[in-house]
């Protein structure tokens, strides 16, 4: 079974989060057949070992991480491939895999531009 991580940086203010919320939201609504989770890097919960653990847990053999960033920082060069190692450590069973960060595809800048453009 495919499924699909949605992983952020993590913040302070519990409200930072709101937006990921409705973006799995969004995920379930459109894609049914397709667990998805949250996962963050830091200072919220779940962690992406904790993500991946209740994606095992549903049966998931394919799990597809995807990186809620804008640019590929030093977090995502650095730490996250080692999170993402020490999962695939953990959880052999499970092809782990991971996208660019979201910040990096045209459709998703597009998208951005649309919106300030619908500001004017």
């Amino acid at each position: 079974m495919k499924a699909i991580i949605l992983f952020g940086h993590g913040a302070r203010d519990p409200r930072w989060r709101e937006p990921f919320d409705r973006l799995a939201k969004l995920w379930q609504e459109q894609h049914q057949n397709t667990p998805v989770e949250l996962a963050f890097l830091e200072m919220m919960q779940p962690s992406l070992e904790e993500a991946v653990s209740a994606l095992s847990t549903q049966g998931a053999t394919q799990i597809t991480v995807v990186p809620v960033f804008f640019g590929q920082g030093g977090h995502l060069r650095n730490d996250f491939p080692a999170l993402l190692e020490a999962c695939q450590q953990q959880y052999p069973n499970i092809k782990l895999s991971a996208t660019s960060a979201v910040g990096e595809d045209l459709a998703v800048l597009q998208a951005i531009v649309d919106f300030g453009a619908k500001a004017l």
